[in-house]
């Protein structure tokens, strides 16, 4: 082979696989922690939307509600108890209790509190409220009817918050230098779609075995077994391979370096949880960081509840509507691979963190507009929806799941690891509270702004369909302010980050000059 092919050759394989051969110690059990988390997420996911979509006297109006007055308390309360817990307990200590409480629950859930619903749910209740109360009122009612259900969406939510941003992001964060997070990163979510391409076949699988089951059975309740099972498995499955990166990659000196984060730690000492909101709230970077993901966690809020609307009435089965989300959760796995191998992380290298981080909110203000374009005017397309042998319905359904899939695609591909790459010039302290304050409050402080916005709209107009062009106008209100912070993080994540590494090159050059002083006090010592 000529040199001129091998340097060509060499340019391609940096380009689809940007790691040296030693560095799979590292990369492989990594890309195999962030499968399972994922394979659980997209289950429950998927799962907790059935549910409370299709439970009696629900819909999707309910998920506004929930959002503001299950989700958005229990992520404070969770934050609140992690960051305490988090200056008691040690690190590894910490995930491991957090995993087990979520294993813990889920069981109890298919164990004892699904197939006793009738006993815990006060239908009685929530009947009277609905005779008393105004129709916009629906949704809280019916999340009042079914609260065991509603318990489960919002423990797979911070499932979501908890598992992936705090526990596999916080773990990357501390292992992952800055020059390996932009080769890794990307490969790293790149392991948590192609769990999706396992998790969606899966849901497909179980959500049908209502057909060969005899009538009477509860198909809904065998499949929400098997569901919880395979939750169950993995999170065990996540918890043995954190214990082997513990014992075999961090203590290998190519990969990490503890004395080095002692040093980091020994920089700015430990605040209480009061300290640490005012630190965030004086902080400009900290700030543009929370403004990303409270802006994303509204904008996909905004426009997937709309689409859940249409998606019910489309299936009001609880197994045939997760059957679709097993198909939609399939579809996006395979099409955030291939935007993770061609596009995510070349994206980031080539044109640096701003265009990366930009990529996102404009996918999703193209495809918004476009979604609620139709929705709102599809009455007026009635005869051209004809001419193609489908429904109106179906049609709104099919562009929201086209919305929903590049929007989720663009997220996992480039928005995750621009926003993760943003944390790492942070010294520790901001790192871990400034992390946690945004990534579980903040995230559901995005989801519940936009489902307070439905939700008043809800009460004021009575349904979902009837607060659709205000939904959109709101959406487009949030995208351009999100381009804004994206634009300013990215001029003080470069101007960061090339500080970082200029105090990383003066340490380096200092370090053989403290061996050799180190090494003539020694020998003066010696002597004497």
């Amino acid at each position: 082979m000529s040199e001129t092919k091998k340097t060509e050759f060499g340019k391609w394989r940096s380009f689809l696989w940007p790691v040296h051969n030693f560095e799979l110690k590292k990369l492989l059990p990594m890309f195999l922690l962030f499968f399972f988390i994922n394979f659980n997420y997209t289950i429950l996911r998927d799962t907790k939307d059935a549910l409370i979509v299709t439970a009696p006297g629900s819909g999707a109006e309910t998920l506004p509600f929930l959002k503001v007055w299950a989700v958005l308390p229990m992520a404070i309360l969770f934050m609140i108890v992690y960051s305490k817990l988090s200056n008691i307990f040690s690190k590894q200590k910490l995930f491991y209790s957090t995993i087990s409480f979520f294993i813990g629950y889920f069981a109890l859930f298919a164990l004892v509190f699904y197939p006793n619903r009738e006993f815990f749910h006060p239908n009685d209740l929530a009947d009277k409220l609905q005779a008393i109360l105004p129709q916009g009122f629906s949704g809280m009612i019916s999340m009042l009817r079914n609260w065991t259900f509603s318990l489960f969406y919002v423990m797979a939510e911070l499932w979501g918050s908890v598992a992936i941003s705090l526990l596999f992001w916080g773990f990357a964060n501390d292992i992952t230098k800055v020059s390996e997070s932009k080769r890794f990163y990307t490969l790293f979510g790149l392991g948590a779609n192609v769990a999706m391409l396992f998790s969606g076949p899966a849901i497909i699988y179980f959500s049908k075995m209502q057909k060969g089951l005899a009538a009477g059975v509860d198909a809904w309740g065998i499949t929400i077994n098997y569901m919880v099972g395979m939750v169950c498995i993995s999170g065990l499955i996540i918890m043995a391979i954190y214990r082997w990166i513990d014992k075999n990659v961090l203590t290998d000196s190519r990969f990490y370096d503890p004395n080095e984060l002692r040093r980091v730690k020994k920089e700015k000492p430990k605040m209480s949880l009061k300290e640490s909101f005012s630190f965030l709230t004086r902080s400009k970077y900290i700030g543009c960081i929370a403004v990303l993901v409270i802006a994303y966690g509204i904008a996909i809020n905004l426009v997937e509840v709309t689409w859940k609307g249409q998606l019910k009435l489309q299936y009001p089965n609880g197994n045939d509507y997760q059957a679709f989300m097993g198909q939609f959760s399939t579809i996006t796995g395979a099409i955030t691979i291939f935007m993770m191998l061609f596009i995510g992380g070349n994206v980031t290298r080539r044109f640096g963190w701003k265009v990366g981080a930009l990529i996102t909110p404009i996918v999703l203000l193209v495809t918004g507009v476009g979604f609620f374009s139709f929705v709102i005017f599809r009455d007026s397309l009635v005869g051209m929806i004809a001419l193609l042998g489908t429904t109106p319905l179906m049609l709104a359904v099919i562009f929201g799941t086209a919305q929903n899939i590049m929007s989720k695609s663009a997220k996992y591909s480039l928005f995750d690891p621009t926003k993760e790459m943003a944390y790492i010039p942070l010294d520790q302290e901001s790192k871990v509270k400034g992390k946690a304050a945004i990534d579980v409050v903040g995230a559901r402080l995005g989801k519940s702004g936009g489902s307070l916005a439905q939700q008043g709209l809800i009460v004021a107009f009575g349904s979902l369909g009837a607060v659709t062009p205000y939904i959109g106008g709101i959406l487009l209100v949030i995208i351009l302010g999100w381009i804004f912070a994206a634009n300013s993080l990215g001029k003080q994540f470069t101007k960061l980050s090339a500080e970082k590494d200029e105090q990383a090159k003066l340490a380096a050059e200092s370090i053989p000059e403290e061996v050799a002083i180190k090494s003539n006090i020694k020998q003066e010592v010696t002597t004497s």
